[in-house]
């Protein structure tokens, strides 16, 4: 079948020639008038008026040569269309080098083509909403360099700075309007350092800082603050360091050390206001993985820090809305000085901390008020017994206390929740979502009637962990060889494309002009999104790789419902509604991937997903799309408005379907701004 390149050639064909034709009747009406002029002596006819005037006969023409110049003139017009009608099949006779059959053989194919780039444009919902865009997408201006859409109000941050407030986002999305222009990154912005020195040492000018957050001092106490870098080497966010602090943890859930954690089947952190990802820079090296949640923040975020040091981070809030995360899915969640008021909102914040962690899963809470001397203030006594008094309807158990940092137990058992009086209702099956994608917080305790309960003593430690039993799969309605399947195409799709990428990037030793020889298997890629990842297969494959990249799986609203069983297999993901902006900040992902995404029925333009995952991806940053061919072939013209270079592959001979591999262009911010 023609492409959409074949298609525009035609109609550019086409379009010469009907140029050329109107300048040819240009030329013939020209000759007409000449002899019209040669009768008339010079005099302009227009029926018979001219400004209201009636016009006298000059050169006293009779009715004869009036009826003999208007039957030469009629004669002359019919001479002139013949000649055009001639002139026109001449041409095209010409130009199309085809028979008359073969003629009819090239309109019916034009016309197919046309019926097949509208209904590819129609499936990837391209024609509805921008069939009027032209002309590849602006630069935004300076404002939007660290835009949030669903956070970002500039007229919002602009009066609170002038006020000196301190401005609480909360995400909305139902009345953020898109924007048609591309970010550009900060002027002085460097690609990040490859893993794992990206972990200790960024580029200051790559993340939004403000200079009060130096002066203040908060910044260079954890960490070296030079010229053009920010270094974590020294970070001391806790008094005794990120790994004495680790260290006490274990030790105060019965652990040798931060080692052990695995063994006792911890895998997934939540880390809420995770500060500058320390503490999952830490785990990441003993089979942890932590993902970070924090607030918006219009001056400075530590999520952005936290994505730049290569660390997993997103938006969230816990203050009205649940995360799009299913229950029972962490078996840790952490806040050390993470800023939450957990004694407000009749303990509902600490529901929703119920709601994430697992049977047996631990709550981490470190805060100043904690300690004895903190606690004989009046005011800090009150929220401690409020917390307390909250935690024991949750049925949590206190396993100890060490000056700051308070570790409690969620329940492996379900009876404390009937036997217990002062213990909170069980949700019902109204209110027991799997997946709440932003749902208003539950007041319940959820969860209880899933499979999916079950303690963390007896879950395998990874990586086992990540490869599925049949018991296992059943509960979330996959067949083992559904399963087996994927896991070995992604284990080949992973191979191809180290072979097919750039190897100056992509191999297991890339190299740039003047950088020495990198340690395998580190890479350039680090922060990998993947837009649709069904049973997270391309996560497992990229590890199993030796590839030391993490990854967000995202499974779309209207999409089958995996993120479950993502978790289960130790990775972590969000539900996201691909119609609506991605909570995170601009320049995140070093590779955004998605396989079958075109194929789900999106309820908005294909371009509008596509900017927001330009807005995501770092400069230089690479997208693999893997569909059918006709939707690759169709989407291709959207990278030419976002101007990304673009490449398309064959997956194999006998395939119907195609690879779209692309990179992002690094575009340099004007001089002017």
């Amino acid at each position: 079948m023609l492409n959409l390149f074949h298609y525009l050639q035609f109609s550019l064909l086409l379009q010469k020639e009907r140029k050329k034709e109107r300048k040819k009747t240009e030329i013939k009406r020209e000759m007409t008038r000449t002899l019209c002029r040669g009768l008339s002596g010079g005099t302009s006819f227009t029926n018979g008026a001219h400004n209201g005037h009636v016009l006298s006969n000059p050169i006293g023409f009779t009715r004869t040569q009036k009826g003999l110049t208007s039957l030469l003139l009629k004669v002359g017009l019919l001479l002139t269309f013949l000649t055009l009608m001639g002139s026109l099949y001449w041409s095209l006779s010409i130009s199309l080098s085809i028979s008359a059959s073969q003629s009819r053989i090239s309109l019916m194919r034009h016309r197919r083509l046309q019926e097949q780039i509208i209904g590819d444009l129609l499936d990837i919902g391209q024609i509805p909403l921008h069939s009027g865009r032209s002309g590849m997408f602006e630069f935004c201006s300076q404002d939007y360099e660290n835009y949030v859409p669903c956070y970002y109000n500039i007229t919002e941050i602009l009066e609170a700075e002038e006020l000196g407030l301190t401005l609480e986002f909360e995400r909305e999305c139902a009345k953020e309007t898109k924007i048609d222009c591309l970010i550009l990154p900060p002027k002085n912005y460097r690609i990040p350092l490859r893993w794992p020195r990206g972990r200790d040492v960024i580029w200051k000018e790559n993340v939004k800082i403000t200079g009060q957050d130096f002066s203040s001092g908060s910044l260079t106490k954890r960490m070296m603050v030079e010229e053009e870098q920010i270094s974590f080497k020294s970070d001391s966010l806790m008094v005794d360091g990120i790994e004495d602090y680790s260290h006490q943890i274990a030790e105060m859930i019965c652990l040798r050390n931060e080692s052990n954690f695995n063994e006792a089947g911890i895998r997934a952190v939540l880390d809420i206001g995770c500060g500058y990802g320390s503490f999952g820079a830490h785990l990441f090296f003993k089979d942890v993985i932590t993902m970070c949640v924090a607030n918006y923040e219009a001056s400075g975020s530590q999520v952005q820090l936290t994505l730049e040091r290569g660390i997993p981070a997103m938006i969230g809030s816990f203050t009205k809305r649940q995360l799009p995360i299913p229950f029972l899915s962490f078996d840790m969640v952490h806040c050390a000085f993470c800023g939450i008021d957990w004694d407000k909102n009749d303990g509902l914040l600490l529901v929703e901390v119920d709601r994430l962690l697992r049977p047996g899963g631990f709550f981490v809470y470190t805060s100043p008020t904690n300690t004895h001397k903190s606690l004989r203030d009046r005011e800090n006594q009150k929220k401690w017994e409020l917390i307390r008094e909250y935690t024991e309807k949750l049925c949590w158990e206190m396993l100890s206390q060490q000056d700051e940092t308070v570790v409690w137990k969620k329940p492996t058992e379900k009876k404390c929740y009937s036997t217990r009086k002062e213990s909170l209702a069980v949700c019902g099956k109204s209110h027991d979502f799997e997946l709440p994608y932003y749902q208003p917080l539950n007041p319940c305790i959820a969860g209880t009637r899933s499979q999916r309960w079950i303690p963390l003593e007896i879950r395998r430690p990874w990586p086992p962990q990540a490869q599925l039993n049949s018991a296992e799969l059943e509960m979330h309605g996959v067949h083992p060889d559904d399963f087996s399947d994927d896991a070995h195409s992604w284990h080949l799709a992973v191979q191809n494309y180290w072979s097919l990428l750039s190897p100056l990037v992509f191999s297991d030793h890339p190299k740039r002009p003047g950088d020495e020889d990198p340690h395998p298997p580190y890479n350039m890629l680090r922060n990998v999104l993947d837009m649709n990842a069904k049973f997270g297969g391309f996560n497992n494959a990229l590890l199993e790789a030796g590839k030391s990249a993490w990854l967000m799986n995202v499974v779309p609203t209207i999409g089958e419902n995996y993120l479950p069983l993502i978790f289960d297999r130790g990775f972590i993901g969000v539900q996201h509604n691909w119609c609506e902006a991605f909570p995170t900040f601009p320049r995140t992902y070093d590779m955004v991937h998605a396989s079958g995404f075109l194929s789900l029925k999106h309820r908005c333009s294909t371009l509008d997903i596509f900017s927001e995952v330009d807005r995501i991806l770092r400069p230089e940053g690479w997208i693999i799309l893997h569909d059918k061919a006709p939707l690759i072939e169709a989407v291709r013209s959207i990278t030419i408005l976002l101007k990304w270079d673009a490449r398309l592959m064959d997956v194999d001979s006998n395939s119907d379907e195609k690879l779209l591999v692309c990179q992002k262009p690094f575009f340099r911010k004007p001089q002017l701004w």
